[in-house]
């Protein structure tokens, strides 16, 4: 499908929605189009985010698979 085509069929799916929370998270997705989020977080969250990094970085990782199985009693 070329790119006029995928623009008309969203413009017919846009119209066609009733639910205002959506059309409003649509509005933010054209609002913040390119925009890092980065900024936008609170300290706690960034420091949380690096924190995390540091602990890949250094090898400080559980495998999915031995997270789950330890959890999975709990889901």
């Amino acid at each position: 499908m070329n790119l006029l085509a995928e623009k008309l069929e969203l413009a017919k799916r846009l119209l066609a929605v009733e639910d205002e929370g959506l059309l409003l998270q649509l509005k933010q997705v054209f609002d913040n189009d390119g925009q890092d989020f980065w900024d936008d977080l609170p300290e706690h969250v960034k420091q949380g985010i690096e924190r995390a990094r540091k602990q890949a970085a250094d090898g400080k990782l559980t495998p999915h698979n031995e997270v789950m199985s330890k959890y999975a009693k709990y889901l």
